[in-house]
């Protein structure tokens, strides 16, 4: 799938990402820069991943060529009026785990598409049902599964989603990090 005249790149080191622009069949370049992930405390739900996805998008502000597409995104889950991000280690993935433990939260992914001429940024969001969950799951998968890279601490795609996801309304591959129908909606806008 060739976009315009444009050369594609992605701003993520997440092999999740990757694998589905991949899918998409799209050919890019990845390219990262690490980037403060901070964000103003006032922010809720869908604004912290829009916010930060346009922030890492303005770290290439500068070296962007005028034929190049960056894609950068954002992925945070939300519950109870706050945000979880990656765990800090092992203790706080198990903390984030019991939270979501028999409950529903949400997945929110910003993206950001960028060229010099213009910026988009768009989001989406999914609901996801947890069972309860056992502390032996719970370390079975961290110790596993590793989930030190993912928001929330834990991969819909792995095991923990297996046998601890109930239910999912929206889009799953925005739970993966990419929420893919609307990326590609945006794409062909372009």
């Amino acid at each position: 799938m060739q976009i315009k005249n444009y050369q594609i790149i992605l701003a993520s080191k997440s092999p999740r990402r990757q694998h589905l622009l991949k899918e998409l069949g799209l050919h890019f370049e990845v390219r990262t820069k690490d980037t403060d992930e901070s964000f103003p405390p006032h922010l809720q739900g869908a604004e912290i991943p829009e916010f930060l996805s346009k922030k890492k998008a303005e770290a290439f502000e500068k070296e962007l060529k005028p034929d190049e597409l960056l894609i950068t995104a954002d992925t945070v889950v939300w519950i109870e009026n706050q945000v979880l991000n990656k765990p800090e280690d092992h203790a706080d993935a198990v903390s984030m785990l019991r939270l979501l433990s028999g409950k529903m939260h949400q997945v929110f992914t910003g993206v950001c598409l960028k060229t010099t001429q213009m910026t988009r940024v768009f989001s989406a969001e999914t609901k996801v049902y947890f069972k309860d969950l056992s502390d032996a799951e719970i370390e079975h998968y961290i110790t596993h599964s590793k989930p030190f890279d993912k928001a929330g601490s834990y991969g819909a795609q792995d095991w923990i989603g297996l046998v601890g996801v109930k239910r999912i309304e929206g889009t799953y591959f925005n739970v993966m990090g990419l929420p893919m129908h609307e990326l590609y909606q945006e794409l062909i806008k372009l």
